[in-house]
């Protein structure tokens, strides 16, 4: 563990915003600060903030990425914050003291986050020891199977780091037991109502219905497996592929430290703006000086940035979490204020109900980037802001406006921020065609797959479950297709208008 401890002066800057930021009601466990040169900062970053990960060519592919980009003056990491409890932050030396003080308000509002964000509340707090534990691990089996296999195992489970469930910890997707015997009654919906009502309430036929649906599904689960479809591919695998002990606990690795950093993506715009909103609270507020007004407004203007075509999360967040202040002040929320057609007077609107503080840290507690996004995001906002869709031309090789309407601004970014982006693919079958091949399912959303990364991470899952394996997905001038890999050579299928159904 690097372990240079702050200079005096930093040591009493360090106090000072501490104390601005639990009187503004921020709740932190306790923050280690450690100062790091600019190769130290760029060797931790490489590591995702921890100082010890398991050994493996990409870490130091992204140590070249960052020291040639340092180097370059392409970026500057000012300061890294690891979500553990004490929370351990890294400050860059070369930062101005001002830079120092911003940094520091920064960091605990994101120890604030951590804590306290409902999204966060499943991760192991006591990741810097498991980091540590993993890397131990995975360096004896190095020592024992060889340096080639155990990273080429490791590359194969990094290419499906992403089919896990996100929801996973506070979503039961399986389904209890269902019914083993024939005196026992099939589940159905049945809405409660009075006697001379029921047959309105339930109507016959629309419990028929169920019933049959019920009974396919049963019908459909006694022959599968998995009996339902299941989204988290690296835990079925851990389950069900034939792995020997050292790649099972290779596997189990990589997917827990995958669990541990999907909160951070799932609340990227959230946790900035939060950061950001706090940082300059303080500052402003509390902790600047007069001299240090220029350097503040410098630095502060270059993290919210932002240029046509690119979302900078911190200008996003930070200016909703503000409008989000403004109206819970004004009252300019629930049925009266949105059925109110005028213009004017939703400009004007003003209850002075002085609730914008406490609706911050409730929208800080609950919601991750979709949620947040959905809920809070107005065309007003939108029209104030001037976003956008935009869409590239190949014939001018730029990026142009595309639509400014909200619903489209809306939706796309919702859709980029669902599941990051990335496909969500469910496990169907472990026994397709009678022959124990896996199949896959691709839940198109009007995206089709990349046939080379598709291809490439058929091949993984093909060495990993040691049969052919298949991904049924759509492409948009074939319709329904299925992928496959043999272990020797890729095919494809049209299957025509019929999809299989999840």
């Amino acid at each position: 563990m690097i372990n240079v401890a702050l200079p005096e002066e930093l040591q009493r800057i360090n106090q000072e915003v501490e104390g601005y930021a639990r009187a503004v009601g921020l709740d932190f466990p306790e923050v280690r600060f450690i100062m790091l040169d600019f190769q130290q900062m760029n060797q931790v970053a490489a590591y995702s903030g921890f100082p010890t990960r398991y050994p493996h060519w990409r870490f130091g592919m992204e140590y070249e990425r960052l020291r040639k980009s340092y180097a370059w003056g392409l970026h500057r990491i000012y300061e890294m914050v690891i979500n553990t409890d004490p929370c351990y932050a890294y400050l860059l030396a070369s930062n101005l003291p001002t830079d120092q003080k911003l940094v520091m308000a920064h960091v605990y509002a994101h120890a604030d986050f951590f804590k306290n964000n409902l999204w966060f509340a499943h991760t192991n707090r006591r990741m810097l020891d498991e980091m540590a534990n993993h890397a131990t691990r995975i360096r004896r089996y190095i020592d024992k199977y060889g340096l080639d296999e155990v990273e080429t195992f490791i590359d194969r489970c990094l290419s499906l780091e992403n089919l896990i469930d996100l929801h996973s910890p506070g979503i039961r997707r399986r389904p209890g037991r269902l019914p083993e015997t024939e005196d026992e009654e099939p589940f159905v919906a049945r809405l409660p109502s009075k006697g001379y009502m029921d047959r309105y309430i339930n109507p016959p036929e629309f419990l028929a219905a169920l019933r049959q649906q019920h009974e396919e599904k049963k019908r459909k689960a006694q022959g599968q497996s998995p009996a339902y479809p299941q989204r988290d591919v690296l835990l079925f695998l851990l389950e069900n592929a034939p792995l020997a002990a050292w790649q099972q606990d290779v596997l189990a690795i990589i997917r827990e430290e995958a669990y541990y950093f999907a909160p951070q993506r799932q609340t990227k715009i959230l946790n900035e703006g939060w950061a950001t909103y706090w940082h300059s609270h303080i500052m402003t507020r509390y902790a600047l000086k007069d001299s240090e007004l220029i350097d503040y407004a410098d630095h502060h203007a270059g993290t919210l940035a932002s240029s046509p075509g690119r979302l900078n999360p911190y200008k996003l967040g930070v200016e909703l979490l503000r409008d989000i202040e403004d109206r819970w002040n004004r009252g300019a929320f629930g049925p009266e204020y949105e059925e109110c057609d005028d213009q004017q007077a939703r400009a004007n609107w003003d209850r002075q109900l002085g609730l914008g503080r406490q609706k911050l840290f409730e929208v800080r507690r609950i919601y991750n980037d979709v949620g947040f996004i959905d809920t809070f995001l107005t065309p007003e906002f939108a029209r104030r802001h001037k976003l956008f869709t935009y869409r590239y031309n190949p014939r001018t090789r730029q990026y142009e406006i595309e639509s400014r309407s909200f619903e489209d601004i809306k939706r796309q970014l919702l859709f980029n921020l669902t599941n990051f982006g990335e496909p969500i693919i469910d496990v169907v079958d472990a026994n397709y065609q009678n022959r124990g091949e896996l199949y896959l399912l691709h839940h198109w959303e009007g995206v089709d797959l990349r046939m080379d990364y598709a291809q490439a991470t058929l091949e993984n899952l093909q060495a990993i479950w040691g049969r052919p394996v298949h991904i049924e997905t759509m492409k948009e001038d074939k319709g329904p297709i299925i992928l496959s890999f043999d272990g020797e050579r890729h095919s494809s299928q049209v299957l025509g208008k019929q999809r299989r159904a999840a």
